[in-house]
């Protein structure tokens, strides 16, 4: 029940936004996976006069630019996630003590 109503939580903001703010956003991560796709052998991603201007001209048409620049390998984000669900499990670990509870003597 959680997820869903988070969710819609997330979204509300973005109906909120305007149609052109909502394409600009869509254009620039459509231009990161065509950057994606354009790198070849694992190397790091290099990004081409084209496409600096096109960032030139997001930042003057979109506040959150920023937030969008970000170009993330797939393989990054598994990692990421991995090593946050392996310090979750730690975490969670170190508060109770292997074994059995202790019972009173009495019982």
């Amino acid at each position: 029940m959680r997820t869903p109503l988070r969710a819609l939580l997330l979204t509300f903001p973005d109906l909120l936004r305007s149609s052109a703010a909502l394409r600009v956003e869509i254009l620039a991560l459509r231009h990161q996976l065509l950057v994606l796709q354009r790198q070849v052998g694992g190397h790091r991603v290099a990004l081409h006069t084209g496409d600096r201007i096109l960032w030139v001209w997001l930042s003057r048409f979109w506040p959150g630019w920023r937030d969008a620049l970000a170009f993330v390998q797939p393989e990054t984000v598994i990692r990421w996630h991995r090593e946050g669900f392996r310090l979750l499990w730690r975490w969670r670990s170190r508060k109770r003590r292997p074994g059995r509870p202790q019972t009173a003597r009495k019982i």
